[in-house]
């Protein structure tokens, strides 16, 4: 709809002819059309306030090939701008100042209208994490997961926090308005009640009870799809997204790409890219990208999750009957929990750490990343490192970048999809120096080392020391040989001047921004800059966060080299092509050595007892061909032959750079 196109009043003629097919006006002056208004398109139609209305000349046909004329019949219209070609039909109610784009289709529904002048749910106060309010996240059309990390988390950076507060306070002014939008072909099917609701280009409603006080940011590229029974108050649902099966939203923020489902539960939650929530319940939660609960009677609670699978009644307690709901859980990226668990709140739990079973003491296994977390006996026991020789672990790493929904153009979330990156080597190296350090001032001799609440057995401990390690080295030759690929390198020289980072940024510790991957000092800067005024918009924010995303493999060097010179206890200067050969020999043999042990772990799910419940009338035999026919057999087993694969492919790598080592003059 262009809004530079002229309006002009009805004739006589027209007024008469919308007479004869039952329309009604308290006043026709208030009226203006569209040249080419056909007025045999509107019956039934009790006009009220201003109204603008569009060219209603064509028919569609709908997916059951029912044909549909545009035009207005059966409704009452009050203070409304209607576009082209649109469609609306047995309207219960009223639709009331609105502005309806081009292409839309409105059909069966009770109420649509604005009232008073609204932010369509932007500026909204989620109080997530802290039910009591403490950490409260305010909401805008682009947040993204890294702003509210930031908003949520670093409340030690007063100003900073102010003024991005103050950043979506203006751009909710900005928008605010008494009149709603419905983008062009939308289609609005069979819903209740839409009150204070802006809804964006090619959004589909359908079925919904009750939308009130929200943004559906829906776009051509990436449409947003609201289905049955849905019931949302005080929300944003991004481009991609699904609501859908009688779903409750309370005080929400819904990101890209997320699908919320089957009669789930949230309220004052924040889901971001490609999060999925079904069946369950959600309260005071931050979900970072991909945070997934499938299950019913699975509660997530005052917690923040990225990358996370929720098992079947996974449950968490942030309160202990004191002082309120006021604790709160931190599960950092790639964690998940198994049927059944429980955590009690305050505890963080460490990268990729698997939790099974109910633990009832405050834990922080922040510093022992890739580890189980298994309850014994009322005991928490904590086995470091073993979940890198999981080949499930691998498997999440490489079906998250593949199960990205969104299409549309412009990605809010920077989501960093690298199993091993700084943040997560530096988890690493802590791990490595605590175990160290247990195993030496422990002197326990019962082969168990007591932890944070927790018990790491002696063989775990030993076994945890030597999965770090392996961990460690493969990380850093995989920095130094992306680092020095396609270069022949004559001298020692000429290597010390490529080992040396192109900055300085990127040295010192990494944070993981709920999916971006970053320099602490990258988000100190850009604090910084928030409080000095430099950065003074939303848009400037979101800016910064893709700089940072944009400049993670440049900044990644820097770190890998000042952990290789800690590590070798030389400077670049003193490094020459035999010490890169030792360090790609140790490379080469931590990848195979781990590549081995998921080889491993994936052979245990073919094995005879793997195969219980196959083959149900018939022998071992069958059996095994049964299993075949549904799973199929290990060699051909596409995790296995990409193991192979991974194992060929950089040893090959890793010959290659050994071999323009070996070429240059020492």
């Amino acid at each position: 709809m262009n809004p530079s196109e002229d309006y002009r009043k009805l004739n006589p003629e027209e007024i008469s002819k919308l007479q004869l097919n039952g329309c009604s006006c308290e006043e026709w002056d208030s009226i203006n059309v569209k040249e080419g208004f056909d007025p045999s398109r509107c019956h039934n139609v009790i006009f009220s306030g201003n109204i603008k209305l569009g060219i209603f000349n064509n028919t569609r046909t709908d997916e059951s090939g029912v044909s549909l004329r545009s035009g207005i019949s059966n409704a009452h219209i009050h203070n409304c701008e209607i576009g082209s070609d649109v469609h609306i039909s047995n309207i219960g109610d009223y639709i009331a100042n609105y502005r309806i784009e081009d292409d839309v289709i409105i059909k069966n529904c009770g109420k649509i209208n604005t009232e008073g002048t609204t932010s369509f749910g932007n500026g909204t106060e989620v109080a997530v994490l802290n039910e009591t309010g403490g950490r409260s996240v305010r909401i805008w059309d682009q947040l993204s997961a890294h702003q509210a990390y930031i908003m949520a988390l670093y409340r030690h950076r007063i100003k900073a926090i102010r003024k991005m507060e103050q950043m979506i306070n203006e751009y909710s002014g900005a928008i605010s308005s008494t009149t709603g939008v419905i983008g062009t072909g939308s289609r609005i099917l069979s819903c209740r009640h839409i009150r204070n609701v802006r809804i964006g280009p090619f959004s589909h409603i359908e079925g919904a009870i009750s939308l009130n006080e929200g943004s559906v940011n829906s776009c051509g590229e990436d449409p947003v799809l609201i289905g049955p029974g849905v019931i949302m108050e005080h929300f944003i649902v991004c481009s991609g997204s699904i609501v859908t099966e009688s779903t409750l939203i309370d005080k929400c923020f819904i990101g890209q790409g997320c699908v919320l489902g089957k009669h789930y539960s949230a309220e004052n939650s924040l889901f971001f890219a490609n999060c999925g929530g079904y069946h369950g319940e959600a309260c005071s939660i931050f979900a970072g990208p991909y945070t997934v609960t499938h299950h019913k009677s699975t509660l997530l609670i005052a917690g923040i999750f990225s990358f996370m699978n929720a098992g079947s009644g996974s449950n968490q307690s942030n309160h202990m009957y004191k002082l309120g709901p006021i604790h709160q859980g931190i599960m950092e990226r790639g964690s998940k929990t198994t049927s059944d668990s429980y955590v009690l709140w305050p505890a963080r739990i460490g990268p990729y750490t698997l939790v099974m079973g109910r633990h009832y003491k405050n834990m922080d296994t922040s510093a022992l990343p890739f580890s189980y977390l298994i309850e014994s006996n009322d005991e928490s026991i904590l086995v470091p490192g073993i979940n890198l020789r999981s080949v499930g672990t691998i498997r999440d790493a490489q079906k998250w970048p593949v199960r990205d929904r969104r299409k549309d153009p412009v990605k809010h979330d920077q989501v960093n999809f690298n199993l091993l990156s700084p943040y997560t080597i530096r988890k690493m190296f802590e791990g490595r120096d605590l175990l160290r350090r247990l195993k030496a001032v422990s002197g326990s001799a019962s082969g168990s080392y007591s932890y944070n609440n927790m018990i790491i057995k002696g063989p775990s401990l030993e076994r945890g020391l030597e999965l770090y390690q392996r961990g460690i080295d493969k990380f850093l030759g995989n920095s130094l040989i992306k680092r020095l690929e396609n270069i022949d390198f004559r001298t020692n020289a000429e290597l010390q001047n490529r080992l040396k980072p192109d900055q300085l940024m990127g040295k010192g510790e990494w944070v993981d921004l709920a999916g971006l991957i970053a320099p602490k000092q990258a988000v100190s800067e850009l604090l910084d800059d928030i409080e000095s005024g430099r950065i003074n918009t939303v848009e400037g924010v979101a800016e910064a966060f893709i700089h940072m995303h944009k400049s993670y493999y440049d900044w990644e060097w820097a770190w890998a080299w000042e952990r290789i010179e800690e590590e070798e206890n030389k400077t670049v200067n003193e490094f020459t092509a035999k010490d890169v050969i030792r360090l790609v020999e140790k490379w080469k043999k931590s990848v195979v050595d781990l590549d081995k042990m998921l080889y491993e772990d994936a052979r245990k799910e073919f094995t005879l007892s793997s195969m219980t419940g196959f083959g149900i009338d018939g022998g071992d035999d069958i059996r095994k061909q049964d299993f075949e026919q549904v799973r199929g057999d290990f060699n051909s087993n596409s995790v296995v032959a990409a193991i192979q694969d991974h194992i060929r492919q950089k040893s090959e790598l890793g010959d290659e750079l050994i071999g323009r080592m070996q070429k240059i003059e020492n």
